[in-house]
């Protein structure tokens, strides 16, 4: 079938189905609305919940919004006046060969065009104890009810894990005037966004605000001793708590795919128009596997910007448009009890590679810049705040530095300059003044 003929097809109303009522699924059916008044949308929303955002837990942890505050829409007939159907159940198994998607209830829903969204699981720790009562993980709505409706002055907090997630909580916690103790495995917060010295930095930081950190350690086991959690650690050390909680990342939701026929790696592989390689399925999201825009490697990069993008971009393709991705990028800004800090690209660095490093620890400010030849390709910082887009720009738009790599060396702060005379292609400043 021609593309003009699947867009003529569309336009007479095409069955969309969409597993998973997280930003992105959301942004694809609101997309596909815009694109296609005719189209019948169907959102699975497996939490049974109105969608929510998960960036916005933390801030309800703290005490700063109300529950309301986290929905996507707060108005509740958003999606009734949209004719988006909402419907409370999860997808068990797909058949891509018959266009159908099994519930959990056992019911079955045809499709022309089906969208994978399922986002993430949180890890589950291989470690006794891990289902008392008073262990929790963080990541859904649920969850923070439960952690909300047992924390309070006082209460005696460890939580596993000090990555993203494990990090933007930590506010709403203290906020609730928990004791807190954060274990670290690897003996380095946020290991997967920050180098080394970075990573010290945040420990200090978060220690300086009563929290307690222990590195190269984890959870062994944990038991309960009336209303106490004995929580022994792999160093021998047994901490006494009240709560729990596990943050120790998280996984693609695929479970429900074994067996579909759709290629998986680490996540859904996708092609540049979020098509995976099924007939009439594209994915997007967490749950995708996507081409990496700096490196060109296929990856996840699982962010929240990413996920609307892909979603919208999705609808597009299932409605018959042509659109091609540029490519997912690797972008964390994160809020650690005050202190911003921020992972662009590849910050880790490449083999070959060359880097500029500028770090002030009695200010907790750091600025670490990658190159590669005189290409931009990561950076990662702490306390800088301000334009940081325009690191960003210049990574995603794979700019030739020229003589601006020397200035960068010498001074990383000047990333701002760099952005302004390559993006513009005006050089403000003679080379004089870069040696300056």
């Amino acid at each position: 079938m021609s593309e003009n003929a699947v867009a003529s097809f569309s336009s007479t109303g095409l069955r969309h189905v969409i597993i998973g009522a997280g930003t992105a699924g959301v942004a694809a059916a609101e997309t596909l609305r815009q694109l296609d008044p005719k189209a019948v949308i169907t959102v699975l929303d497996g939490e049974g919940e109105q969608p929510y955002s998960r960036m916005a837990i933390p801030y309800l942890l703290a005490g700063q919004i109300a529950e309301e505050g986290v929905r996507i829409h707060r108005e509740p007939d958003h999606y009734k006046k949209n004719r988006i159907e909402l419907l409370a159940q999860r997808a068990t198994s797909i058949d891509g060969h018959a266009h159908v998607v099994t519930l959990a209830d056992d019911r079955k829903l045809t499709y022309d065009r089906l969208l994978i969204a399922t986002g993430s699981t949180p890890y589950r720790e291989p470690v006794e104890g891990i289902d008392l009562p008073g262990v929790h993980t963080c990541w859904t709505l649920n969850d923070a009810r439960a952690i909300l409706a047992h924390i309070k002055r006082g209460t005696r907090v460890v939580q596993m894990g000090a990555g993203f997630v494990g990090c933007i909580i930590l506010h709403g916690l203290l906020a609730q005037g928990a004791r807190l103790t954060v274990l670290i495995r690897s003996g380095r917060m946020v290991s997967r966004m920050m180098p080394p010295a970075a990573s010290a930095m945040m420990q200090r930081w978060c220690e300086a605000r009563g929290v307690e950190v222990k590195g190269r350690t984890q959870t062994q086991r944990i038991d309960k001793q009336g209303e106490e959690l004995r929580i022994t650690l792999t160093t021998g050390e047994v901490l006494p708590a009240d709560m729990y909680l596990s943050v120790v990342g998280v996984t693609p939701s695929l479970n429900f795919l074994q067996g579909s026929g759709i290629d998986i790696d680490t996540g859904i592989v996708v092609d540049e128009r979020m098509r995976t390689s099924l007939p009439d399925v594209y994915a997007a999201g967490d749950v995708v596997e996507a081409r990496d825009c700096v490196s060109g490697r296929s990856q996840i990069n699982a962010i929240q910007p990413n996920a609307v993008e892909q979603g919208r971009l999705a609808a597009h393709n299932m409605v018959g448009q042509t659109t091609e991705t540029g490519g997912s990028f690797a972008c964390n800004v994160l809020d650690t009890l005050g202190l911003i800090s921020s992972s662009f690209g590849h910050w880790e660095g490449t083999a070959g590679g060359d880097s500029a490093v500028l770090e002030d620890a009695d200010h907790f400010r750091y600025l670490n810049l990658q190159f590669q030849d005189d290409v931009l390709i990561g950076a990662s910082s702490i306390g800088y705040t301000e334009h940081i887009g325009a690191m960003r720009g210049l990574i995603v738009g794979r700019h030739h530095l020229g003589h601006w790599k020397d200035a960068l060396k010498v001074n990383p702060t000047r990333f701002v300059e760099a952005y302004i005379a390559l993006v513009e292609h005006r050089d403000l400043f003679s080379h004089a003044t870069l040696q300056a």
